[in-house]
């Protein structure tokens, strides 16, 4: 039988597992994974700042959704890493609303930026005469600006209900880091508001709209490409969509398996949750160092000059 608790000082987060001959193997896992994230994304962002052929909207933006995907990351899987090193898998209630306000800004954050991402490919394929003219800088911090606010502001809400709930049926938090759905899952106050701002918010702003625009964005693409007569000419401008299509798609997929399917208990919630958070910012970098020339020949000439100045130093 469930005890109400009408004070709690702090929570117990159980993490990805608990079973004890499989804490060594998850803190290696995820120690790695971020490790992977870090040096992905800030090779990619050091990439974008260093050569001017990569000042660009597109990598204006890529750099954005990199600085999320390394703060995102660090604000999720610095839990896991700290417990295993420490044994406190503890953490003050303040520090827990702080983490999930951090953690609910940041996935919008994400969305958002890669909404934006899908209009700036419109245009490049759609208006490529007038790309510069539309995306032009000012613009571009203007959108940057509106993901960054309006990605901080639409937690609010959430986080303000989640500080009137009065009580909690145990303090024990069956999650890897603190989220608004395991908090609800342990409140044992009203929160009928709070589901139903949850569901409404939760379906207009991170389904409905961002998938509608990049829809959109993407039917008026393809569109523009069946026009385009030569096959060479179809082929690059495809090839201008296909890196961001490709982390749009893996985005949606990690989505929908941790949302769509039920919580049977084993866990799969929390994998499926770890999948979305720590794995996918670790491909995003991949798949455009991979798929984008721009990218390779920036590496490529970076490398080349820091072998030239080492040389040079010898």
């Amino acid at each position: 039988m469930k005890q109400n608790q009408t004070f709690i000082t702090y929570f117990i987060i159980k993490g990805i597992s608990d079973a004890p001959e499989l804490q060594a193997p998850i803190f290696v896992l995820v120690l790695l994974i971020y490790l992977l994230v870090l040096f992905g994304n800030m090779s990619l962002l050091l990439l974008v700042c260093l050569d001017s052929h990569l000042h660009t909207p597109m990598y204006f933006f890529l750099a954005n959704l990199s600085i999320v995907d390394m703060t995102s990351s660090t604000v999720t899987l610095h839990k896991i890493i700290l417990t295993f090193i420490t044994g406190d898998n503890t953490v003050l209630y303040l520090a827990c609303m702080v983490q999930s306000y951090m953690f609910g800004s940041l996935s919008g954050h994400g969305l958002f930026i890669l909404t934006t991402m899908s209009y700036d490919r419109y245009v490049a394929v759609c208006r490529p005469l007038n790309y510069h003219i539309i995306m032009n800088l000012k613009i571009c911090l203007l959108l940057a600006s509106f993901c960054w606010i309006f990605g901080f502001l639409q937690v609010v809400p959430f986080i303000w209900f989640l500080f009137k709930i009065s009580c909690f049926s145990t303090n024990v938090i069956d999650h890897f880091c603190c989220d608004l759905v395991p908090f609800m899952n342990i409140a044992c106050s009203d929160i009928v508001i709070l589901e139903s701002l949850t569901f409404i918010q939760g379906i207009i702003i991170y389904i409905i709209t961002p998938f509608l625009l990049t829809f959109v964005s993407y039917v008026l693409i393809i569109r523009a490409i069946m026009k385009i007569r030569s096959s060479f000419g179809r082929r690059k401008a495809f090839y201008t969509c296909s890196s961001h299509l490709t982390v749009i798609m893996l985005l949606y997929m990690t989505l929908i398996l941790q949302y769509a399917i039920p919580n049977n208990g084993l866990g799969y919630k929390k994998l499926f949750s770890l999948l979305n958070t720590a794995l996918v910012p670790i491909l995003n970098p991949l798949i455009y160092s991979l798929k984008n020339k721009d990218v390779k020949l920036a590496f490529i000439k970076i490398i080349g000059k820091w072998k030239v100045e080492s040389f040079t130093v010898t």
